[in-house]
């Protein structure tokens, strides 16, 4: 078998030495992700009890996990990913390729015309090492998650996206200003100081 590189043996030694990491797994969080949507929520107060959202880009699972808990019972959070996701309660999972046509309308159908309060979205490519094409591939995404939001959302809804900063972010940022009353930028502290990753949190859904 071959030894691990360089590169990947510091990866996994910075990871399993990720406070995030340790705290997530005391607390039995499914990632370490959590902890950025937990400081979002602190400080915008985003998903409340009885929400209906949609989380794309769901597995592991660790936003999702969070969200059932806080929109309980008279709530209703539909997840989906491209990877397969353990089961949630109070989670309903769709999965397949969000771009693809059967897991748009698979989504469609479970909503049955019922409006969404929030779409959450820290859906990310599969990484190929080209920094032209990851960052295309990230932004497709992006619109895509937008397309979806705004043909959804309730009048006054709100859409939370991870965005990697590159080409193309500043012109999806025209385009939430234009659908949305406010635009809201996080860099959680649990997010990686070396990562690109910034949060957009469009607030107040203008109607289609």
């Amino acid at each position: 078998m071959k030894s691990r590189s360089k590169s990947s043996k510091g990866w996994l030694k910075e990871h399993f030495d990720d406070p995030y990491v340790k705290e997530a797994q005391r607390l039995g969080y499914r990632s370490r992700a959590c902890f950025k949507l937990i400081e979002i929520q602190e400080k915008d107060q985003l998903i409340r009890p009885g929400m209906t959202l949609v989380d794309l880009g769901a597995a592991p699972g660790g936003w999702s996990q969070l969200a059932s808990q806080w929109v309980g019972h008279q709530g209703l959070v539909i997840a989906s990913d491209i990877l397969a996701m353990d089961a949630l309660p109070g989670v309903e999972f769709i999965q397949g390729d969000f771009s693809s046509e059967d897991v748009y309308q698979s989504l469609q159908t479970r909503l049955d015309g019922k409006a969404i309060d929030l779409v959450i979205c820290d859906m990310a490519p599969n990484i190929t090492g080209n920094s032209v094409v990851d960052q295309y591939q990230a932004m497709a995404l992006a619109e895509l998650a937008l397309a979806f939001a705004c043909e959804h959302l309730k009048p006054q809804g709100d859409f939370l996206i991870k965005l990697f900063q590159g080409k193309g972010v500043q012109e999806f940022e025209q385009e939430l200003r234009k659908s949305f009353s406010k635009l809201l930028i996080r860099k959680p502290k649990s997010s990686r100081a070396r990562s690109r990753e910034m949060y957009y949190l469009a607030r107040g859904f203008k109607g289609r």
